[in-house]
């Protein structure tokens, strides 16, 4: 009978002096690690898009959903990360690589940055800092800013800009040069595409509804390749709301990375026509030289015409033309006879 709780006492002193402190020791030595959120199958975002930070997933009115990046408190950053690395240098092909983005967004009134959408290398980290931007400064952004920082000499509280390692941009565009306002909690979209052959950034920005600009807002040259070589590169969109409420949505988000095949790297980064959201064709502007090449053209082919149907005529001309028939002239024979003429003289009386 003593023996029983004397085990159990022993027992007990075994969890309490052993197991639990090696417990203990095993969760301090191993960091808590949270698992972020993944997007998939959310209509108009790529599938595997990771949501860090304060970004999450929120429902909208009509049964949609869309991501809310920061949440409408002071000191708030959020981040969507695209999930798979892309390089510049592909040793697997001598073509550059390119890419497109296509985005819709809002942001609300207040006094905050924005957001941005980056490119960085693998050891990036979000933070609190400006667009909730931190760690290497190899990245580059296209800054989509609702706040006026006279430090960084941003022009107003409402432009779009193109930042390389830091927030002095070094191309701006004025956003109510087009008539919009980025902190008006309007949807609005933005197309960024880059081209590898001639090293060309173009940012476009309309209303939500608006087919796609003709025209850029932004064209800088920039060669990516030479900034990150063969090193993986991430995409993402970040922002932070720094001491303000304003909080950031985004309703859509696709991104694509692709080569451009040697053959076609003579051609311009924005070409005279594209094919625009609904299918259309925007029509190609008509080049002086190729008006001259018709002209020729049209020309030789009259003048080769009017050669064959002269050419034609002739023959059948020729045709229908009478010659005089040719008689064959004989050499005809003829004969002299020799004709003695008697002349007699009258006979008196006529008499013999």
């Amino acid at each position: 009978m003593s023996s029983r709780p004397s085990a159990l006492a022993f027992s007990r002193l075994l969890i309490i002096h052993i197991v639990v402190p090696l417990l203990a020791l095993a969760r301090a030595s191993v960091p808590l690690v949270l698992v972020p959120e993944t997007l998939v199958g959310l209509p108009g975002f790529d599938d595997g898009i990771s949501l860090l930070g304060d970004a999450a997933l929120v429902a909208a009115g009509g049964g949609g959903s869309h991501v809310r990046v920061t949440r409408p408190s002071a000191s708030s950053s959020g981040f969507l990360q695209w999930p798979k690395p892309f390089r510049f240098a592909d040793p697997r092909s001598a073509a550059p690589t390119s890419f497109s983005s296509e985005f819709a967004f809002s942001i609300s009134p207040g006094n905050a940055d924005g957001l941005a959408l980056v490119l960085f290398p693998r050891d990036f980290r979000v933070g609190a800092e400006a667009f909730g931007l931190s760690g290497d400064r190899r990245f580059v952004g296209v800054e989509y800013d609702a706040w006026m920082n006279e430090e960084v000499g941003d022009v107003n509280a409402n432009h779009v800009g193109v930042d390389l390692g830091n927030f002095r941009s070094v191309s701006v565009c004025n956003a109510s040069s087009v008539g919009l306002a980025l902190s008006s909690g309007e949807k609005l979209k933005s197309w960024v595409d880059y081209d590898g052959s001639s090293k060309r950034l173009e940012v476009r920005l309309s209303k939500f509804r608006d087919p796609r600009p003709y025209d850029p807002i932004i064209a800088y040259s920039i060669d990516l390749l030479r900034m990150w070589k063969g090193e993986d590169v991430y995409v993402g969109i970040s922002s932070a709301n720094g001491n303000s409420s304003q909080t950031i949505s985004v309703y859509s988000w696709r991104f694509k990375p692709r080569k451009i095949p040697m053959s076609m790297h003579s051609l311009p980064a924005r070409p005279h026509g594209y094919s625009s959201e609904h299918g259309k064709l925007r029509k190609r502007g008509n080049c002086p030289l190729a008006i001259l090449g018709r002209v020729i053209f049209a020309t030789g082919c009259g003048a080769l015409l009017a050669f064959l149907g002269l050419f034609l005529w002739a023959i059948v001309a020729n045709r229908h033309t009478v010659f005089p028939a040719e008689c064959p002239v004989r050499p005809a024979d003829f004969k002299y006879e020799k004709i003695n003429v008697v002349a007699g003289k009258d006979v008196e009386g006529g008499k013999h």
